[in-house]
């Protein structure tokens, strides 16, 4: 991981211009640990910050929207996940991200679970992470870092965090997980087709699948 914090460090150094990079892959892969790490190398206070997950529609709507799929043959039934285009709110992200691009500040949506904060165009570098990204014209960002892994990891990750550290019933956690899973591989998956770099995390091991990243 170190190895491509230095080369995203000297393309940014590079860069004679506003960048914008975009950093996605579903829950548990690693995407949120790698983009503070990002920040952190890249001096927090000169690095624009902008978290998706407010651009996710709500899960008491999700719950009620039900989803006909096929998968290898089969039909499946069942809610609608984070992992489907439909529950995020992508012309909105769009429309921030193209603000951001044309340089004008805004100030980042508010919930009760993360406060709004400036995006100030004095800064040369936004971060705009979460899985809504996946979903976007990838034409509106300069990077596009994909994060993903293996199904028994990203249970395990969920189990740890969702459980332990949110309460959520590990019964529940375990019955969802498969049909997550499947919409993932069908709805979310493909797209990192359009990312710069693709990069496999299972359990301590990194694997860089993709990396088209050019420097100078």
């Amino acid at each position: 991981m170190e190895t491509i914090l230095k080369e995203i460090l000297k393309w940014v150094k590079q860069a004679d211009k506003k960048i914008i990079i975009g950093i996605s892959g579903h829950g548990a892969a690693g995407k949120t640990t790698f983009a503070k790490k990002l920040i952190h190398a890249l001096h927090q206070d000169q690095v624009n910050y902008l978290n998706t997950d407010p651009y996710i529609v709500n899960s008491n709507i999700r719950k009620q929207t039900i989803l006909d799929y096929t998968y290898q043959n089969e039909h499946h039934r069942f809610k609608m996940t984070a992992c489907h285009p439909a529950a995020h709110h992508l012309p909105s992200l769009e429309r921030d991200v193209q603000m951001i691009r044309a340089g004008l500040d805004l100030m980042t949506i508010d919930t009760h679970y993360m406060k709004s904060t400036l995006i100030s165009s004095k800064k040369q570098i936004t971060i705009v992470e979460g899985m809504c990204v996946a979903f976007i014209d990838p034409e509106l960002l300069d990077l596009k870092i994909y994060f993903y892994t293996d199904g028994d990891t990203e249970l395990k990750r969920r189990s740890d965090r969702d459980v332990l550290e949110r309460g959520t019933d590990i019964n529940y956690l375990k019955q969802s997980h498969d049909e997550r899973r499947i919409q993932y591989e069908l709805f979310m998956h493909p797209h990192c087709e359009h990312f710069d770099m693709v990069i496999k995390t299972q359990d301590d091991e990194i694997l860089i699948e993709k990396n088209t990243l050019v420097i100078k």
